[in-house]
């Protein structure tokens, strides 16, 4: 299949602001490109980019004062296929995972797993090993949370998300991935595209979208505790260890948020 997807979003600042972008596709995703990711600047300004130690694409620009906008409109390729579903996966011992992906075992900014340990141990520590744990918690936190668009905080961490009780996609996916941490399953923070495609269309604005994924046996499986089901058509931007380290944009100072559209449709 074929998808149109894109973004328009615009800042308005008072003074030149340097900022850092996470806009483009993630490099596993370029080859699937039927037209060029180009972001674009009005009006036009100098850009630079490079890959984080995450192997996403980053952009660094400084915005001039009054409004910039920047956008990207682009066709891409996709199998069309759901997200893999693999219940035989089992879960591997710390000792003998993988170098790399020790560092999503471990604590972070948005997942702060020193509060939930208990909490995880105490809800799962009686659940299968493997992909039944990663999907008892998945059930869990899809149940516990709300989603309300309106009640979407920069600074809500995955203990807030679990106390509060709402949030939006992100916070799902911070409290999923703060408990896969604390029952020893690497799980890292993704942030991409997601349309309705194959669903029926949800009234809620179209907006970038968080999901996550865990290592088990055979490599990394995406999960999506805010759906809590397979999905068609996702199109990775960046991963990180959570939303600190794909954040779309990054300001060095102030610049008012004037507008944000994005858009993801099938192409007929």
């Amino acid at each position: 299949m074929k998808i149109r997807t894109g973004f328009e979003i615009a800042f308005e600042s008072v003074a030149p602001t340097p900022m850092i972008l996470a806009l483009s596709l993630h490099p596993a995703r370029m080859p699937d490109l039927l037209t060029p990711q180009t972001i674009r600047f009005d009006p036009w300004i100098p850009a630079v980019d490079y890959r984080d130690g995450y192997d996403n694409i980053c952009t660094r620009i400084v915005t001039p004062p009054g409004l910039l906008t920047i956008s990207a409109d682009f066709t891409i390729q996709d199998s069309g296929a759901p997200d893999p579903y693999a219940p035989e996966a089992r879960q591997i011992p710390v000792q003998d995972l993988p170098d790399e992906t020790l560092l999503y075992l471990l604590g972070s900014r948005y997942c702060d797993t020193d509060k939930l340990s208990e909490t995880a141990w105490s809800l799962f520590g009686g659940t299968e090993m493997g992909w039944g744990r990663v999907q008892a918690i998945v059930d869990y936190v899809h149940e516990r949370i709300r989603f309300d668009y309106m009640s979407a905080d920069a600074t809500r961490t995955a203990w807030d998300g679990f106390t509060q009780r709402h949030g939006v996609c992100r916070d799902f996916a911070h409290l999923a991935v703060a408990f896969c941490r604390c029952m020893n399953i690497p799980a890292r923070y993704c942030t991409g595209y997601l349309g309705d495609i194959g669903v029926p269309r949800s009234p809620d604005p179209m907006d970038f979208s968080a999901w996550f994924e865990v290592y088990l046996e055979g490599g990394w499986y995406t999960f999506d505790a805010r759906h809590n089901t397979p999905r068609i058509g996702r199109i990775l931007m960046a991963r990180g260890r959570d939303a600190t380290d794909v954040a779309i944009t990054t300001n060095f100072g102030y610049a008012h948020l004037a507008r944000f559209e994005v858009h993801t449709d099938e192409v007929a």
